[in-house]
């Protein structure tokens, strides 16, 4: 491995940088899930040390995020939120089922199936995400307690909130703005003159001054504070814990589990290409997977939030210069000793600047151009993306994800069953092109292009193109036909059975059939079913690496096939029309 001094700096600098991030945006994001702090700051230790020593892509930070977060709140809805010790072992089994899932994803090489899925989908499921997420911090934003229960809806709740809850405290208002408009007005800094971005941290400390000068965040002669504060946090490590397991809680957080592995595999996957694009680097997206598993999986067995790569943490780290996957073991080892020395000082933190902060980030979890681009795009784009949106606002955002990803795979199915057959000709310029209306058909050849998957979903238009195939043939009386398969795909038994039936008709027919074009995979499935013990093999013409000398060649082929069979000078000369062809695209 080429590592040197050089890149070792640039790593320090860059796991420096993200560090200052990622405390802020542990003990937010826990508090998204509905748990304690410290369980997100774990997460970024843990979870963000495992997948960067795993995983494949040199700029990927995982760990907690906003929009796992919320569904990890939705997830865990079930369980009393005023019973921690039984949340907290909820939590925990929920991070093992997620890690569990997303390893059975890499070892049985199924991240690709995540390209089914559509990207209309994620980012209704963003948007229903960042509107949840923002409703949910009014009570926080006002300095009210939330009312309701976790068995209730999250509109309900924050509806019981604002109509029966307690008197708006003002002070946790101008916290809550005072960190809006710092968070807004730092970021623009931040990106005008390329300061490092430590502008959650920087607004986090901001606030934290103000309400302790002010004298909120000291309990007063009634032991209480003027705002609320974030909470303590431990300064201890995590440790190894075993989650308990309650078989009657499976059902339930099995759903979360396989709505969280699928949007932190998107996630996750989606910004390692995203960098990659830039820096070229290569990525194993099974490997990136099975890190991401193996994240969760070490999280749950040490109290941690399951997480996902993060949009910002990773975006920082590659502007900040990373070179490798060390840079993620620095940060998540710098959270580590801030967590050891500063961690009786998160106590100042005013909640009301915590929720203003997650304001924000609900802002910006939604990209609205993108958003109406989709909208615009498509009625099956839009379908999906209010479709996931409103099931993810009246329902819940874990089973928006997976109705969305049934959806998009249902959806895909029929698209990809169609098959298109075009009827090609050889023209008196030697020129083999596709038919138009106005071109007199072949007596003698006809030449069919057949393209797209030859999959079982694929089989009734498979039969509708043979059948009219057949059709065409008994019309004309051809003798000789041409089967083009060059641009059919991932052919299974279903397809491959009916294309031996249509052989087998024609030569009982005595119709000479050319296969041209034939890929390796459809060749050796034919192979398979025992083609080359009944069919002549100088009629197949498998793929070459020039482009349509297959199909030429067929032509070829049948020319002095026909001119040997009927030895006219009009066949003659058709074959040799056929020594110089050329295919026209």
């Amino acid at each position: 491995m080429n590592y040197n001094w050089v890149k070792g700096r640039s790593d320090v600098i860059a796991g420096l940088t993200v560090a200052a991030i990622s405390f802020p945006q542990a003990i937010a994001y826990a508090l998204i899930a509905g748990v304690d702090p410290k369980f997100g700051v774990y997460s970024a230790i843990v979870v963000t040390a495992v997948a960067s020593i795993f995983g494949s892509s040199s700029h990927l930070i995982n760990g907690p995020t906003s929009a796992i977060s919320l569904l990890v709140f939705t997830a865990l809805a079930f369980v009393d939120s005023e019973n921690s010790k039984e949340l907290f072992e909820a939590l925990f089994l929920l991070g093992v089922l997620v890690g569990a899932i997303q390893i059975v994803i890499s070892v049985f090489k199924l991240g690709n199936l995540t390209r089914y899925i559509s990207e209309s989908v994620i980012i209704g499921f963003m948007a229903a995400a960042a509107f949840l997420l923002a409703v949910g911090q009014v009570g926080n934003a006002l300095g009210v307690k939330d009312k309701g229960n976790g068995h209730m809806h999250v509109l309900h709740r924050v509806w019981l909130t604002l109509s029966h809850g307690d008197a708006i405290n003002y002070r946790a208002v101008t916290l809550s703005v005072a960190a809006v408009v710092l968070a807004v007005v730092l970021r623009k800094l931040v990106q005008r003159f390329g300061w490092p971005q430590i502008d959650m941290l920087a607004v986090l400390i901001i606030t934290a001054a103000i309400a302790y000068l002010a004298g909120w965040s000291t309990p007063g002669s009634n032991g209480r504070t003027a705002v609320s504060l974030a909470g303590k946090v431990p300064r201890s490590l995590p440790t190894p814990h075993v989650p308990e397991v309650h078989t009657g809680w499976l059902p339930q957080l099995s759903v979360g589990a396989l709505a969280i592995a699928f949007v932190g595999i998107i996630e996750a996957l989606s910004i390692a290409k995203a960098i990659a694009h830039q820096t070229q680097q290569k990525i194993d997206y099974n490997r990136q997977i099975m890190a991401e598993g193996l994240a969760n999986l070490s999280g749950g067995f040490f109290q941690s939030l399951p997480g996902s790569g993060s949009l910002s943490r990773s975006a920082i780290n590659f502007q900040s210069g990373a070179a490798t996957r060390f840079s993620g073991i620095v940060s998540a080892a710098t959270v580590a000793v801030a967590l050891l020395l500063f961690a009786p000082l998160l106590r100042y933190v005013p909640q009301p600047a915590l929720a203003g902060l997650l304001l924000v980030t609900a802002a910006r979890l939604v990209d609205f151009k993108r958003l109406v681009y989709t909208l615009k795009a498509s009625r099956y784009d839009a379908g999906l993306v209010i479709i996931t949106l409103v099931t993810g606002l009246a329902i819940d955002l874990d089973k928006a994800v997976v109705l969305g990803v049934v959806l998009s795979i249902l959806l895909f199915v029929p698209r990809a069953a169609k098959l298109r057959a075009t009827e090609l000709i050889v023209t008196p310029e030697r020129v083999v092109r596709e038919r138009i209306s106005d071109d007199p058909a072949d007596p003698q050849t006809v030449i069919y292009d057949l393209e797209g998957e030859l999959f079982f979903g694929a089989a009734p238009e498979l039969d509708r193109h043979l059948d009219s195939l057949r059709q065409r043939i008994e019309g004309h009386h051809n003798k000789f036909v041409i089967l083009r398969l060059k641009r059919v795909r991932h052919p299974d038994v279903v397809c491959i059975e009916r294309i031996e039936h249509f052989l087998r008709d024609l030569s009982e027919r005595g119709v000479v059939v050319l296969l041209a074009g034939v890929r390796p995979d459809t060749l050796a499935v034919l192979d398979n079913v025992g083609l080359r013990s009944w069919f002549p093999a100088e009629q197949v013409f498998p793929e070459e690496d020039r482009e349509f000398s297959a199909t030429l060649k067929a032509v070829r082929y049948a020319g002095i096939r026909r001119a040997a069979l009927e030895p006219t000078a009009a066949s003659k000369d058709a074959a040799e029309r056929t020594e110089d062809l050329y295919y026209l695209v």
